[in-house]
């Protein structure tokens, strides 16, 4: 066939109605098969929260918390107050919205979306997060400043909030922390994986963690949901603080929610590559070297390298 004939050649129509027979059939089939979620509604019965709104309302934020680095730039002094004011009025409704689709998933009644204390309480709980900011904030310069003063490529603090993927990372689990701590379903762990899948920062916001903390590089990085980690506490890429066991209930399944993740104590530095697992303390002051594997406590100012057995760690000078 010549390049002539096969742009005019017509496609072939003669199987389409059986093409549309099968995908009726396969779509009958999706829709009868279990989805495993027991309790759950058909997804078609639900509305559960927007991936997309929720990134919306922390780019939102973002520009809130550090005015002219995100979003609008050409603000001056008389305009900021007001653009931020209408800022978080847009931020507050559609913040309402996703929270109440996060309750609906939760909710016990039988028709959530016509539950009036679900409505109410998505209100309050909004209006609850965001007079939390100002104190997100603060945090948040801590967590700047210990990025510039802990890297010595660090040329200024508006690069380490510009550029490095340790200060986006920690932005979205600090604005998740705080809706997780308010009692908000879904939203925190869908805020602190939309940075996972950006900076490869794996931060659960059920973790607690102190002022001034410090990611540097980052990529690889997994923090548990029952870690603790004190302050001026600084990880490298590739830091595991996982658990080192799962207990199990009667029918052998994770019992949720139990402490299995270590403790850090203040000014704790982890080097790249290692793994603390389990319910652990590191003392404050230790060092912990690259690719180190640890599943057992060490007591104030230690050093663990690769080269110190377990029960071995060497107290710092």
């Amino acid at each position: 066939m010549t390049n002539k004939d096969h742009r005019s050649a017509k496609p072939d129509t003669t199987s389409q109605g059986a093409d549309d027979g099968s995908l009726r059939e396969i779509v009958q089939r999706l829709r009868s098969a279990p989805d495993g979620l027991s309790g759950w509604p058909s997804p078609a019965s639900q509305v559960l929260p927007s991936r997309d709104a929720l990134a919306s309302i922390v780019e939102a934020l973002r520009a809130v918390l550090f005015p002219g680095y995100f979003g609008e730039q050409e603000l001056s002094e008389e305009s900021l107050a007001s653009h931020l004011e209408a800022t978080l009025d847009r931020v507050r409704h559609t913040l309402q919205r996703q929270v109440r689709r996060g309750l609906y998933v939760a909710c016990q009644e039988p028709d959530p979306w016509r539950c009036p204390q679900c409505d109410e309480r998505a209100v309050t709980l909004a209006q609850a997060f965001l007079s939390r900011l100002p104190e997100v904030r603060r945090l948040l310069c801590t967590d700047v400043h210990a990025a510039y003063t802990g890297d010595p490529a660090a040329t200024s603090p508006s690069e380490t909030v510009l550029c490095y993927p340790g200060i986006l990372a920690i932005m979205n689990y600090r604005l998740a922390h705080e809706l997780l701590l308010l009692g908000v379903p879904l939203l925190p762990r869908m805020i602190t994986e939309s940075a996972h899948s950006i900076t490869g920062i794996d931060i659960h916001p059920g973790t607690t963690i102190g002022e001034q903390f410090f990611i540097d590089h980052g990529t690889g990085v997994v923090i548990g949901e029952t870690a603790n980690i004190g302050s001026r506490v600084r990880i490298y890429q590739g830091v595991t603080l996982g658990a080192k066991s799962f207990p199990l209930d009667e029918h052998g399944h994770p019992i949720k929610g139990i402490p299995r993740h270590p403790l850090l104590e203040d000014d704790v530095i982890i080097y790249s590559g290692a793994t603390v697992l389990g319910r652990v303390t590191i003392g404050k002051g230790s060092v912990i070297g690259g690719n180190v594997w640890l599943t057992h406590s060490v007591p104030p100012g230690s050093r663990v390298s690769q080269d110190v057995q377990p029960g071995g760690a060497q107290p710092g000078h």
